[in-house]
Order: structure tokens, then sequence, then C-alpha cells
């Protein structure tokens, strides 16, 4: 057994490595050449190279493509660019602009992950011949009696478990993920010692097709006129102003609301719900956000069979940056699932994820569709 745990020699293992154009993907294919593997580097063009060239730390367009390009080059494997541009749009980019319309705040890294890369990507790294599809992600794959598991990656500062919960385990079985186990520093010396070009590359922002991290403006390019004016409206139901369209706000948001933002006792105001039928942002203090029972929709388990789906005691993360919260996990059998936290956390907001967790093992996740504090009425945003 090879060092990706395939039952063949490096030499005959095709690995197809997906290639950002990015300093990660870029040592993966470098490191799996130098172990004798036969590499094929595969790149997606997922959106206009005019927007991309005009902005650093974008990814799969442009100047990413040509670097992916001159890696492959250099270290002597084939490399193809596969136009995605138009699946992308449809996958991942129409759903972003639509979820903020609804008041929610979508992770469109997931969904690509979900739709394009892990469902179209793999298909195509199949139709090469290859024995695995190899990416840059920080996450484990780990190998038990009962299969492939998903952990976090070692380096808690980069690992990207939580993008990755919409893998399915016949997915999982095919990917490969060789910088699991390693430190950005590591990786980045790396490269130095190959001789990239990409060794001190800026890394890729989340939303890649957002320029300069104007999301309205793509959603107002997207949907022209769709955002409308509304109410600002105070938990107690005093409208306290106006705004110019809910995509503006998000769950959680303290600053730039559009009103003084401080309640009659002197407390910060934040967005504690987002109507979008009614084009109301309902604003109040801290406490009128703390939720915990959480509503998914969307759920994806990783668990073996027999292992128990109901009331299971977890560790979830509700945002990519925030540490994990214990609760109870139960999944239903119509994709939905039902999270009670121990404790409430505060700004969970719907569009997001919450992926679930037992140690450093991924046990799935699923869209958050509504929240409520126990006890009072849910909220379904």
């Amino acid at each position: 057994m090879n060092s990706l745990g395939i039952h063949k020699a490096p030499a005959d293992t095709r690995v197809v490595v997906a290639m950002s154009g990015g300093v990660d993907s870029s040592v993966v294919a470098a490191l799996l050449k130098e172990q004798g593997y036969d590499v094929v580097g595969v790149t997606l063009q997922l959106y206009d190279h005019g927007v991309a060239l005009a902005r650093k730390g974008a990814c799969c367009a442009g100047q990413d493509i040509y670097d992916a390009r001159m890696v492959a080059e250099r270290l002597d494997f084939p490399h193809y660019v596969l136009d995605y541009e138009s699946k992308f749009s449809d996958a991942v980019m129409q759903e972003f602009a639509d979820s903020y319309l609804k008041g929610e705040t979508p992770i469109p890294c997931v969904r690509c992950n979900q739709r394009v890369k892990f469902r179209d990507l793999l298909e195509q790294a199949r139709d090469l011949g290859g024995d695995c599809l190899a990416t840059g992600h920080y996450v484990r794959r780990v190998e038990t009696p009962k299969g492939a598991e998903l952990h976090r990656g070692s380096d808690p500062s980069r690992d990207q478990s939580y993008f990755l919960f919409a893998t399915t385990q016949a997915q999982l079985d095919y990917l490969r993920f060789p910088l699991g186990d390693l430190p950005k520093t590591e990786t980045r010396a790396l490269a130095a010692r190959f001789g990239l070009e990409v060794a001190n590359k800026p890394d890729s922002q989340d939303i890649c097709f957002v320029p300069n991290g104007n999301y309205v403006s793509v959603v107002e390019r997207l949907r022209p006129g769709a955002a409308e004016p509304g109410e600002i409206v105070h938990v107690d139901g005093r409208v306290m102003g106006q705004h110019q369209g809910i995509v503006h706000y998000t769950i959680g948001q303290r600053r730039g609301i559009g009103v003084n933002e401080k309640s009659t006792n002197n407390e910060p105001l934040y967005v504690v719900r987002i109507d979008a039928a009614t084009k109301r942002v309902i604003v109040g203090p801290k406490a009128s956000l703390a939720r915990d029972l959480i509503t998914l929709r969307e759920m994806n388990w990783l668990g073996r069979a027999g292992e128990a789906m109901e009331d299971v005691a977890v560790d979830v993360k509700l945002r990519s940056m925030s540490a994990a919260a214990p609760g109870r996990l139960s999944i239903g059998a119509d994709g939905t699932a039902e999270i009670v936290l121990n404790d409430p956390q505060f700004g969970i907001a719907p569009g997001q994820a919450a992926v679930a967790y037992m140690g450093d093992r991924v046990l799935g996740g699923g869209w958050i569709a509504a929240t409520a504090k126990l006890g009072q009425d849910i909220a379904a945003e």
C-alpha cells in the first residue's frame, strides 16, 4: 500500500490534483510528484478573468490559472484548465444572491466544494483515469477498519473542516488531503524548497468572486433592483428608521445598522432577525440574540451504520472562526436535524452551517434553517 492508502506502486497511481494556483495545491502537486506518483493537474476557471486579474487574493481565474500552469511546467506533469464558469454561476453564485435576498448569510465556499469541486471535478478526475483526487485543504482523512473518516486539520489555525461538512462518504473514499498534518509555515517552506514562484503568494479570499469584499455589489449585479428599502424595527416593536435593502445586514451585526446604535438604556444594538417577507430588519440588545435550539436542513451525515443518530453529544461549530460549543444532535429521516446547545450562543445566522464534531472527527453538518431560545417561539428566517 502506498502513502495514499492505495494498493499500487506510486508510479502506477494516477493522482489528479485540484490546482487553484495557490501555494497549498501547488505544494500538494510537488510533494506527490517527488514521491513518484503519476500527477495530473486540473484547474477550474470559475468566473470572469477580468474581475480576477484586477484583485489580489482571488482564485480560479486569471493570474491563478497562469500560476498553476507554471507549476505544472516546472515540475513536468500534464495540466488541464476546465471552463466551469456556467456551472459555477448556476450552482453557487445564483444561490448566493438569492440567499441574501431571503435574509440569510450564505457560505458559497461550501456550495463550491459540494456542487463543483467534489461533484463535477471529482467525476472529471475519474474520467482522466485518476485513482484519487487530491486537494490542498487543511483537513485529515483518517482510514479506519470501518472506512475513511473526515477529521480536523492538525493546525487549528488552518483547519478547513467546517467548509467540507457536505462531503459525502463516497466522495471521501476518493479524496486525499496531503496537507492535513502540516502547519501553513511548513507548506510555504516546502514551496520554497521546490522552487515554486507561488511560495510567498497571498492566501486566497474566502469568497473568491466578490471584488474587495463588497458582496452587496455582487448581489445587486446578479439581481438588479431586488434590494428594496424597508423598516428597521426594535424587538419591542418601535420603528427606529429605514434601510436600503436587507442585503446590507446579517444576524449579529453591530455596526453600520443605520439608526442610533444604542438602546434607551445605552446597550449596543445588534441585528437580531431579518424578515424578508416584510423587508424588516429587527434590532435589539445582545441578550435578544441568544439561541440554543437550531433546526438544520440538508443534513449530511458521515457517521457509520449503527452509530447513534438521536441525542448524540457533539461539539458544534456555528461559524468558521468560532470555537465549537457543546450540545446534543438528533437527525431526522427527512434530511433535517436538530441541535440543542448546552448554553445559548449569540449571532447564529440562517444560511450559515452548523458542523458537528466528536473530538477531531467530523460527524456531519447542515444548513441553519431556523433558531430559537428554548421556551420561546422558533425564529425561522
